[in-house]
């Protein structure tokens, strides 16, 4: 029975041992993993640093305006271009194409049901009863 016990205990030692490597390695891969992540957080704030850097020499207002001025072909507003919000025309009312069609066609004239003899005898749509 001692032998057994002592073996026991041998078997056990060698299976916590192995347990303890295990879960030392798998953390030791997995802070490597948290350091590859943050260096990419890293790269991806340097590259939106960068990106917002470009958007603000694209976006200044005077490289804009000599754009405009070199690819449109527009004027400034005048005075006799300015009206009253009350001689603007309402705008039309919005028409419905298919519909008209369907009433030159008559489709939308009323139709008269027919009626069955037998108001009270319910039928299934098969004919048969329920």
């Amino acid at each position: 029975m001692g032998r057994f016990l002592h073996l026991a205990a041998i078997l056990a030692l060698i299976g916590s041992a192995l347990f303890a490597y295990r879960i030392k390695y798998d953390t030791i891969s997995l802070g490597e993993e948290v350091v590859k992540l943050n260096h990419q957080i890293a790269r991806e704030k340097t590259a939106i640093a960068v990106l917002r850097a470009e958007w603000q020499l694209v976006g200044r207002p005077d490289r804009i305006q000599a754009l405009a001025d070199k690819h449109s072909d527009l004027v400034p507003a005048s005075i006799n271009q300015l009206v009253r919000w009350q001689d603007v025309p309402n705008r039309p009312a919005p028409s419905d194409g298919i519909g008209q069609k369907l009433e030159a066609l008559g489709l939308f004239a009323p139709t008269n049901t027919p009626t069955t003899a037998k108001a009270t005898d319910a039928r299934t749509p098969t004919g048969r009863k329920p």
